[in-house]
């Protein structure tokens, strides 16, 4: 799959209390009406229920061939050959992980400063994630106003994408910032209509996006 990336319609899973069953369906609805990524978000499973879910959700965004990308862990990304990993502030160095993971495969860091953004792009970071911009249940995080959003982007040549708090009705404040992109949990993991839902932020950021 090489580095082709669309970071336009960013999906970041959130587990909720959804049954596999149920999870599995909301992602494989999310890739058939246009994300355009998958980063697979789990901080409680432990290793082996990890790389089973990693594999199940595989399965659905080859299928749709859209890249998967896990979240904080290489060993899980390596394992089941996904296109690629994203890291925190408080994971390995970006560097390491770029080692770890080779020149093919996608490398995500989150960024809060100009400072973090520029390092990371130097280490190998393929693109950012910054934020949060808004307030978020998913992240308990000091929020980044959109002026540090805007200078990190300018800052750096690698594109990002805009996390933390973004919904339908906030996309357009995100006009002129430079970013390439948003990444979204709940505003589709927990939309009434996934398909409907993903359908009209698409639309929604593409306007965005041309602005």
């Amino acid at each position: 799959m090489g580095k082709t990336m669309d970071l336009t319609l960013y999906l970041v899973t959130g587990r909720y209390d959804f049954s596999d069953e149920k999870f599995l369906a909301v992602i494989e609805e999310a890739c058939k009406n246009g994300v355009t990524l998958v980063q697979l978000r789990e901080k409680e499973l432990v290793t082996g229920k990890f790389y089973e879910l990693a594999l199940n959700v595989k399965a659905i965004t080859d299928r749709y061939r859209i890249p998967l990308i896990i979240n904080d862990r290489v060993d899980i990304c390596l394992a089941v050959d996904a296109a690629g990993v994203h890291i925190g502030d408080d994971e390995m160095p970006v560097a390491v992980v770029r080692s770890l993971i080779g020149a093919e495969k996608i490398l995500g860091v989150s960024a809060k400063t100009i400072e973090r953004g520029v390092e990371a792009e130097k280490a190998g970071a393929d693109y950012l994630g910054i934020g949060a911009i808004f307030p978020t249940k998913t992240k308990d995080t000091p929020l980044t106003s959109k002026e540090t959003l805007k200078a990190i982007n300018e800052a750096v040549a690698i594109p990002s994408v805009a996390i933390g708090g973004i919904k339908a009705d906030n996309l357009t404040e995100f006009r002129g910032t430079g970013i390439a992109g948003v990444s979204i949990v709940s505003d589709i993991m927990l939309a009434q209509d996934v398909g409907e839902k993903v359908r009209s932020l698409k639309t929604k950021m593409n306007e965005v996006l041309e602005a």
